[in-house]
């Protein structure tokens, strides 16, 4: 017995006919070979005949071009559509900065004291009530390239449990030039979490009441105690109390969803910005300046020719006294006058302000601050970054923070809330 081969459908069909179709079991290949994946779609809405769909089989044919984006079944086909946003970036300015964008040396470590080390990067985030918080502290370019460790320190805390619960940003920054900053910067950021901490309940009770008077100067008081703590310390540390301290930045954001007040509250440089319709307000609280004049009479010139002696002044008295010549020896202190006067401190500085759905409120020491008011493409660029509905992730966060500007290369440290 023999068997016979069937020929191909396409001898079988003949000339001028079409092949049998196959079982319906099985795929057709389509001409030219089963279809590759090409390179990932651009930005936009790619088109649905472009590639092969996620999840098709290779050898799957692909299906007609349809202009009304209806199936057979006449439901209307989904379409990936990605939004256009601005892509981050590494810098903006006049140039690229002097320094490289990724960390160069590590800060010298002590094996007696490694709870000293600080490091490079702090990234946090939370939700609470109507707002999404992201805070992030960044050794800057100089520090990075140089081994020094990061001056500005940040600490985000919870005090209490649900609706009542108050969330705590606080960010210090040590003095310059000095080989503790990063301990005082620590030191500060701890004595007020803990002196909040322990008035939270009241503080919390304050704020949605809406007393301003007593939450300035209750806020004043804490941090009057914790820097004075400083003081003390720097004395411990026998140093002068201007190398052992530190700037003082704090925002108070209560967890209860229906209430909206937002307290800043703090001493030294930096910044505090809001985003509001797609514009960045500058609402650092001002200070007006206290200046003035010598006093006539103690110790100062007359006024009509200061720096020297008039020629009308007289040489003596109307009683006949003879006056002395000023040779401008300094005179030693009197045991018996006080001690002079420290040099003035940072003036405090409160703000309460009532939030709007859509703003973004933005905290930061002097490291973001100072190109912030100096560079306006830094300024445009955070401003297309964080003008979407939703708030950006903890790393997206960190990428918008630490965008570069040529002659700012100080640490960075930074809390924004987004409000829903």
């Amino acid at each position: 017995m023999s068997t016979e081969v069937p020929p191909p459908a396409s001898e079988a069909a003949g000339p001028g006919k079409r092949p049998a179709a196959p079982p319906s079991s099985e795929w057709p290949q389509p001409p030219g070979g089963p279809p590759t994946i090409g390179p990932p779609p651009t930005v936009g809405t790619p088109s649905l005949g472009d590639s092969t769909p996620t999840g098709t089989p290779p050898d799957q044919p692909e299906k007609p071009e349809q202009s009304g984006e209806s199936g057979e079944s006449g439901r209307e086909q989904p379409v990936l559509r990605v939004p256009e946003t601005p892509a981050p970036l590494d810098h903006v300015g006049s140039g690229p900065p002097t320094y490289d964008a990724e960390p160069t040396a590590l800060p010298a470590a002590d094996p007696d004291d490694l709870d000293d080390l600080v490091a490079d990067t702090v990234l946090d985030g939370a939700s609470y009530g109507t707002y999404t918080l992201r805070a992030v502290s960044v050794r800057g370019d100089s520090a990075r390239f140089r081994g020094e460790p990061r001056r500005d320190s940040l600490l985000t805390a919870r005090f209490g449990t649900g609706d009542d619960a108050l969330v705590l940003v606080a960010m210090a920054t040590g003095a310059r030039a000095t080989p503790d900053a990063h301990r005082a910067a620590a030191e500060a950021c701890q004595w007020i979490g803990r002196a909040v901490g322990r008035s939270h309940a009241r503080l919390a009770e304050d704020i949605r009441a809406a007393r301003r008077g007593d939450l300035k100067s209750g806020l004043h008081r804490l941090t009057d105690r914790s820097l004075g703590r400083l003081r003390a310390a720097a004395v411990e540390r026998g140093v002068e109390p201007e190398e052992y301290t530190a700037s003082l930045r704090c925002l108070l954001l209560p967890a209860d969803p229906a209430c909206r007040t937002r307290v800043f509250f703090g001493v030294g440089a930096g910044g505090l910005f809001r985003l509001r319709d797609g514009e960045w307000q500058d609402i650092e609280p001002r200070v007006a300046d206290t200046t003035g004049e010598a006093v006539v009479g103690f110790g100062s010139l007359p006024p009509d020719t200061p720096g020297e002696t008039p020629r009308d002044t007289p040489h003596e008295t109307p009683d006949g006294d003879r006056l002395t010549m000023d040779l401008g020896i300094t005179t030693p202190p009197s045991p018996y006058e006080p001690a002079p006067e420290p040099p003035p401190r940072a003036p405090f500085r409160f703000r309460a302000s009532v939030a709007r759905p859509g703003d973004t409120l933005l905290l930061c020491s002097g490291g973001l601050a100072e190109p912030l008011r100096g560079e306006p493409r830094l300024v445009e660029h955070l401003t297309s970054r964080w003008s979407r509905s939703e708030p950006p992730g903890l790393a997206a966060f960190l990428a918008d923070s630490t965008v570069r500007v040529k002659g700012y290369a100080d640490d960075r440290t930074a809390a924004a809330v987004w409000e829903a």
